[in-house]
């Protein structure tokens, strides 16, 4: 993991002072483990987790909110303010900081989105089948979420026909009995080192 968040931290920025690196994949593909994981080898890079700016109402509609509260402010070198949602009471929370470092993850379904893409220093995709990925998704929330998991299926699906990310994804994520492996991804790789096939595990070492 060493060894990717090294290679990440010498792509260019593409948002301002920030280089943005997505990690995009099917709900229930473990995006938000890997993110922690690649921000915790980047020295505690800012996370901003997707889920935290969709809503009940609005599942796919954040893109508004992410120009506005995130990428704008990073444009201008400035310390981006999102408002959290809570998923409980269904409403916004106060502005929360997320600072322009030198990289920021953005975590969750369609943070490889076209409109998101122009600034993105990379594009991470979790490479897990759909139909695997929504079936760890169902048994972790459990059947107290399966009305919302039915819901959620569909919009997934529809949010992907129209608007793909794995075919622009410079590298794709595999999870391994321990570890991940990472390999080049449809779209033309931007790291500047020709062998990007690594193992993170025993006895690999990113």
């Amino acid at each position: 993991m060493h060894q990717l968040a090294s290679r990440l931290r010498r792509l260019p920025p593409s948002c301002g002072p920030v280089r943005l690196v997505a990690v995009d994949g099917h709900a229930g593909s473990g995006k938000s483990t890997f993110a922690g994981r690649l921000a915790e080898a980047l020295g505690g890079a800012p996370v901003l987790h997707l889920d935290d700016i969709a809503s009940h109402d609005a599942l796919f509609g954040w893109t508004g909110r992410l120009a506005t509260q995130v990428i704008e402010p990073y444009r201008r070198g400035e310390t981006a303010h999102y408002a959290a949602y809570d998923w409980h009471a269904r409403r916004f929370g106060p502005p929360r900081p997320l600072p322009a470092a030198p990289v920021v993850l953005i975590e969750g379904v369609g943070a490889g989105r076209r409109a998101v893409r122009p600034h993105l220093a990379c594009l991470l995709w979790l490479d897990l089948p759909r139909e695997e990925s929504w079936a760890r998704g169902r048994a972790r929330d459990g059947e107290e979420q399966r009305e919302f998991w039915d819901g959620w299926v569909r919009a997934e699906a529809r949010h992907f026909a129209r608007d793909p990310s794995r075919p622009h994804s410079d590298l794709l994520v595999r999870q391994l009995d321990e570890g991940y492996e990472v390999l080049p991804g449809p779209a033309t790789d931007p790291l500047p080192h020709p062998d990007v096939t690594h193992r993170d595990g025993p006895p690999a070492k990113w």
